[in-house]
């Protein structure tokens, strides 16, 4: 019984914003929240809750993240249905469950993350944008006073993923930009990363602003090589070559 007992790990304390989450949660699946009712304004529930109102906003993220929540323009915030959930569950979970494979995740990331920007420089409202560069101005700020913005740059990523007004892509890129934490404060802490990542940041929005679709792509794509070869150089590296390789046999038969 003593091995057995090593099998298990202390519990992590949880983040008030989670608290809030599974209030909210337990009260849908108890009835007391339907489909289509509108949820309290963020000051009440911060009241009500005795939290701040960040906790209370970073609650509403995350619960209109996993399609629980539909926030309507100059309306309020409203108990949604259920479908993104039920069908991004299944994948969710297995996400999850593969904490450790950073490299699988990256192999993830480069498949779908290019095609979310190339998605929000078509689909991107003005409010998008502006939401998007605010968020890019507290980055850069933070990384001039020395900090380290990691979940700034997570923000970036998932308001990315929002403009492109799909549920389910939101709710997959936040599950994954949870996972990729200890990645991105790994990469975050080398001298001259993060101001490479603010740019390379920039860069993207700039071609979302211009409606400038496969700039936007490849900007993407070309971040995410960066930060994959700064966390892992030798596979990165064989990818950049094999890619480089093609280029020129390419040139050659022309």
């Amino acid at each position: 019984m003593k091995k057995k007992l090593n099998l298990f790990k202390p519990v992590k304390k949880t983040r008030v914003y989670e608290e809030i989450v599974a209030k909210i949660k337990d009260m849908i699946d108890k009835g007391r929240f339907k489909s289509g009712d509108q949820l309290p304004v963020e000051r009440e529930l911060a009241e009500v809750f005795r939290v701040s109102r960040s906790s209370v906003r970073e609650a509403l993220r995350s619960l209109e993240s996993q399609g629980l929540l539909e926030s309507r323009q100059g309306d309020g915030t409203y108990i949604a249905s259920q479908p993104v959930e039920t069908l991004v569950n299944p994948l969710a979970s297995v996400i999850f469950t593969q904490k450790d494979g950073q490299r699988e995740l990256f192999e993830m990331r480069r498949l779908f993350e290019p095609q979310l920007a190339y998605l929000a420089a078509e689909r991107a409202t003005p409010d998008d944008i502006q939401t998007m560069e605010k968020m890019l101005d507290l980055q850069e700020r933070e990384t001039a006073m020395g900090k380290i913005a990691t979940d700034v740059d997570k923000n970036f990523h998932y308001l990315l993923a929002k403009a492109t007004k799909n549920k389910f892509l939101v709710r997959i890129t936040d599950n994954i930009m949870d996972l990729l934490v200890e990645s991105r404060d790994k990469y975050l802490q080398v001298e001259g990363r993060p101001e490479k990542s603010v740019l390379h940041h920039r860069q993207v929005l700039e071609a979302i602003k211009a409606g400038d679709r496969d700039g936007a792509l490849k900007l993407m794509r070309d971040h995410l090589m960066d930060i994959e070869e700064g966390l892992f150089p030798a596979t990165a590296g064989n990818r950049r070559k094999s890619k480089d390789e093609l280029s020129v046999n390419r040139l050659e038969r022309r």
